[in-house]
């Protein structure tokens, strides 16, 4: 698919999350957080994000995630500066203190620091990314600048990599491009978490 076609179908997506009523929103969440919830493993270190606007999911499972693991760390989004035509680093790690996020770039929120680097990724024994639609090999559309292409590599490849969508957005095929990286499950508020069969592509 060309640039402009992903394009439009981002913009599709988007405008579809912002007219999901707002009880609806949080319903969802609650039933994403009840399907997450046993993937998770004690003592352990989970990646995932904060969700912002109309993306699936909540602080509340946030919180969820940390009582049941003990450590969650959420992404830092920089870039590499104007000279370099503000292209995107490999994704750093804050660790999740309820209460403590803080504004960050493209309205994103994060934690306040100590900043770990991208290595901390690979302590990670799950993985959640977000994403705007995923199919049923695993390819997954980002919104499409590009840090998780660069990040995901670094995880430990005994990690499962989720992705967390509402249920009309996982479907049948995406555009999938060498570079990207599979998702091994999605999971879905109706749906649960589905393992995703080998060999597709997913990434931002």
């Amino acid at each position: 698919m060309a640039t402009a076609s992903k394009a439009a179908l981002r913009e599709r997506l988007l405008a579809a999350r912002r007219r999901v009523a707002d009880d609806v929103h949080a319903a969802e969440a609650r039933m994403l957080s009840e399907r997450l919830e046993p993937m998770v493993n004690s003592d352990s270190t989970v990646c995932a994000y904060a969700p912002v606007g109309t993306e699936p999911g909540s602080i509340e499972l946030l919180d969820m995630l940390l009582r049941r693991s003990g450590r969650v760390l959420l992404p830092v989004a920089r870039t590499a500066g104007p000279g370099n035509k503000d292209a995107p680093l490999p994704l750093r790690w804050g660790e999740y203190r309820p209460g403590a996020l803080v504004a960050g770039p493209w309205g994103l929120l994060e934690p306040p620091g100590p900043v770990l680097p991208s290595s901390a990724l690979a302590e990670a024994a799950l993985v959640i990314v977000p994403a705007l639609a995923v199919d049923r090999r695993g390819v997954r559309l980002g919104r499409g600048r590009g840090f998780y292409d660069r990040s995901l590599d670094g995880r430990d490849p005994r990690a499962p990599l989720v992705a967390m969508v509402r249920d009309d957005e996982f479907v049948d095929e995406l555009p999938a491009e060498p570079h990207d990286v599979p998702m091994t499950h999605v999971v879905t508020p109706r749906r649960g978490a589905i393992t995703m069969v080998s060999g597709g592509h997913g990434g931002e």
